[in-house]
């Protein structure tokens, strides 16, 4: 494949834009499709088309890159109930990757005001703003941007007792940023789920999974999208949560569910990594191999 450059964008299947990332050498979207990825993966599996009949939906969009997961959201969700205030909170490392998009015209096919008020709300300021957050009050809207290490930024949010309708969790893959797939930043991010939200992730990694699960929430499967490997939705309650097929909840019995551990949550992706692999070669669990082995023997009958 030819060297991609990083914030050039690249068309995927539905027509949609995304960006490459060389820091973690993966597309911020997948190539089947950005926006069908956005609807399909977070925002149909936390119901907010339901929630949206509230007067008030509260939403945290971890990782907002481009901005394709909360445009989705927002267009969704004042489409059925245009009064509905929704209270956002967002974490993102980097402030030139959702600045890029609105430059370049990424968001432009979303329905106005969703447009200017992502616009409006990564713009750089010019008032001495704080660089670590910044928010923006609007009809109908309220919110505000955590810039950094999300690691720190998500116990800001804690902090402020936010407890969100809906969470989109979309770092980039686990082995690639296991910073944000760790037991202890999970944990974290659960304590921002309401006791009747959801969260959803593209990821059916068994590791993530099973950190999700031990912060508490119950997991189902969400349906592929454009792929064979299907996401995965979490709450509290397993109240019409999607079951996982026997071959998923066999993958939870096996090494591929050791989850990745960050015990002070500031360790290096390496420092992550290495953590579990000697985890995994001290392990009891059945191998992966012997995993993907029989069912690729029950898929031949």
């Amino acid at each position: 494949m030819e060297e991609m450059m990083p914030l050039t964008p690249q068309e995927t299947s539905d027509g949609s834009f995304t960006f490459y990332s060389p820091e973690f050498g993966e597309l911020f979207h997948s190539y089947h499709g950005a926006r069908q990825e956005a609807r399909c993966k977070f925002v149909e599996p936390t119901e907010l088309a339901e929630k949206a009949k509230k007067p008030v939906v509260r939403l945290l969009d971890l990782c907002y890159g481009l901005g394709y997961n909360t445009a989705s959201a927002l267009e969704t969700i004042w489409s059925i109930n245009p009064a509905c205030v929704v209270e956002w909170v967002g974490l993102e490392l980097d402030s030139s990757i959702p600045q890029a998009a609105i430059a370049i015209g990424l968001l432009k096919s979303w329905h106005s005001p969703i447009p200017e008020l992502l616009a409006a709300l990564v713009s750089p300021k010019a008032d001495g703003e704080s660089m670590v957050s910044r928010t923006l009050t609007a009809p109908q809207f309220q919110g505000t941007l955590w810039l950094g290490d999300a690691r720190n930024t998500i116990q800001q949010v804690v902090n402020q007792g936010f407890e969100a309708d809906a969470i989109f969790l979309d770092p980039f893959s686990p082995p690639n940023c296991p910073q944000l797939w760790t037991v202890e930043f999970l944990g974290w991010v659960a304590r921002c789920l309401s006791p009747t939200g959801r969260l959803a992730t593209y990821s059916c990694s068994a590791s993530a999974r099973t950190a999700l699960m031990t912060a508490g929430l119950k997991i189902g499967a969400t349906a592929p999208v454009g792929r064979r490997s299907p996401g995965t939705v979490a709450s509290f309650c397993d109240r019409d949560l999607p079951p996982l097929s026997p071959q998923e909840q066999e993958h939870l019995q096996t090494r591929a569910a050791t989850p990745y551990r960050d015990p002070n949550l500031s360790d290096s992706a390496e420092e992550i990594r290495q953590r579990r692999q000697q985890e995994q070669n001290l392990s009891q669990l059945e191998p992966t191999s012997s995993w993907k082995k029989r069912w690729t023997r029950i898929a031949g009958k």
